[in-house]
């Protein structure tokens, strides 16, 4: 046990480590296939676009079974990507299958838009909806008819923008939108809103006008874009790159859930990465990304970190976002979104700051068992319920809450994990430690030895899984679902060890005691 702990703690310094090169995160579906479509050469991208076809699930759609509401954007990119390269092994009978799903399909988007829409849904599928009409003529497609509105007011603003600044929010669609290069420029990075779809469609009209130096970024970005997927196939990029913010902000937050932020083997790493926070927060507050805008989340959490880190920084950042006692991520955003409220609401707290709206804003956007499950930025609800646990319970040795633990216990499957889906993973299992990590503390002696036996299940199933090179299953929510490599394998990581010393310390003192 003592050997695995200690393997634990070497391959989180490792990843700590790494965290200087914008960021790791798996491949997409929708950004290849964009990509693919926009550089128009199939036969330089035939591992890509084989790639691309190897994805397809046995239902003839792309994404996963389990959250169908993701599916389309993917889907319908992909089609669109192999229609176009028809002569490739498999992408005739890859376009009929595609065909086959998208007609039997039903239409989330027919008569209203879910809350927890994918990023940029009222842009995105109206476009790829219309250039399949036109290549496909008469299939009975879905036709997102709810969205058609919100598209035509976006597009009613956008045309009254002559140039956008580097790094606005609207620029991560612009493949969607755009039209004319003159309307973005790449940043710094050579990308176009952090988005190697974006950057894709902007460098292909940019060839057409004799862009070249701007489209040698475009092409430098989205080749080490294709690198942070580790891949090893060119042409196949992530759903979002860099998160050279976002990956050291949640990583290390990720730590404090697990009892791990002043652990002295990750002392010096740590450092090292609140140093640079420190750096790069100012008065605006921090996006994903260096490069882009900031949002409330990015913001909220980087605040977190440096508390918990001994620094004071000012709350100010966060009150650009504040509207009336609510937190948007960014202005103009279609809905709140309540882990970005959950994060503001841990911030406040750690810096001493009054709450109280906030607080009744997390409290009162629990489902009917006491869980938090309508979240716009991961599709499982274990992400918002272990986070709103920390945050509540934060300068509150007592708090208990005997419902949402209840109904966390209930959620457990018979092999040991959690999952929203039909299957546990290992992410979902490590949020739901770190949510009973917190409750342990305020327990009576019955509640613990509950927890503990949870526990102790939870370890099994992890124990037998952990050595092996598991599928890390996209469960984010960008414009499809995507998984953010090494935040979430230090989420996977942080359970683990937590679960290890939790057996440790129960098997000492015969009682559900946490670490």
């Amino acid at each position: 046990m003592n050997s695995l702990s200690e393997q634990i703690l070497s391959e989180l310094r490792h990843l700590l480590s790494e965290m200087s090169d914008g960021g790791s995160v798996g491949p997409s579906v929708y950004d290849t296939a964009r990509a693919l479509q926009f550089h128009g050469n199939a036969a330089g991208r035939q591992d890509a676009y084989a790639w691309l076809i190897a994805q397809q699930q046995a239902d003839g759609g792309w994404g996963s079974a389990d959250f169908p509401l993701f599916r389309h954007a993917p889907t319908w990119a992909a089609l669109l990507a192999l229609q176009c390269a028809d002569p490739l092994p498999g992408a005739a009978d890859a376009v009929q299958a595609a065909i086959r799903f998208l007609e039997r399909q039903p239409d989330p988007y027919a008569h209203a838009v879910p809350e927890d829409a994918p990023i940029g849904a009222e842009l995105i599928l109206p476009q790829l909806c219309g250039e399949a009409a036109s290549l496909l003529g008469g299939v009975a497609f879905p036709r997102h008819r709810a969205l058609l509105p919100l598209r035509q007011a976006c597009l009613v603003k956008l045309r009254a923008v002559a140039t956008f600044p580097s790094g606005h929010p609207l620029l991560h669609s612009w493949e969607a939108w755009g039209t004319s290069p003159t309307t973005a420029c790449p940043d710094d990075d050579g990308s176009i809103g952090i988005s190697p779809a974006a950057t894709a469609a902007w460098r292909a009209h940019a060839v057409t006008q004799g862009s070249t130096p701007q489209v040698g970024r475009a092409d430098a970005y989205l080749q080490a874009a294709s690198r942070a997927t580790r891949s090893g196939i060119e042409g196949v990029v992530p759903n979002v790159w860099p998160i050279n913010v976002f990956e050291l902000c949640w990583s290390l937050y990720t730590l404090h859930l697990a009892g791990l932020f002043a652990h002295p083997v990750l002392a010096e790493a740590v450092r090292v990465i609140v140093a640079q926070l420190d750096a790069r927060l100012g008065v605006r507050g921090l996006g994903p990304a260096l490069h882009f805008a900031a949002d409330a989340d990015d913001t909220a959490v980087a605040l977190c970190v440096l508390r918990l880190a001994g620094r004071d920084p000012a709350v100010d950042a966060l009150r650009h976002f504040e509207i009336g006692e609510l937190f948007v991520t960014f202005p103009g955003e279609r809905n709140a979104s309540v882990s970005t409220n959950i994060h503001a609401l841990h911030a406040l707290r750690l810096l001493g700051k009054p709450a109280t709206g906030t607080s009744a804003y997390v409290e009162a956007n629990r489902n009917a068992h006491g869980l938090w499950d309508n979240e716009k930025w991961h599709v499982s609800w274990l992400y918002p319920t272990a986070h709103a646990v920390a945050a509540l319970a934060q300068g509150k040795p007592q708090w208990r809450d005997d419902r949402a633990l209840a109904a966390l216990l209930q959620a457990q499957r018979d092999d040991g994990g959690w999952g929203a889906g039909r299957a546990s993973t290992f992410e979902e299992t490590a949020y739901a430690l770190f949510a009973l990590y917190v409750m342990d503390g305020s327990e009576e002696p019955t509640g613990r030895r509950r927890i503990a036996q949870a526990v102790a299940h939870a370890l099994e199933w992890m124990l037998a899984r952990h050595a092996h090179a598991l599928p890390q299953t996209p469960l984010w929510i960008g414009k499809e679902l995507y998984c953010p490599t090494r935040v979430v394998r230090v989420a996977e990581l942080a359970g683990l060890w937590l679960a290890l010393r939790w057996g440790r310390r129960v098997l000492a003192e015969g009682a559900g005691a946490a670490p």
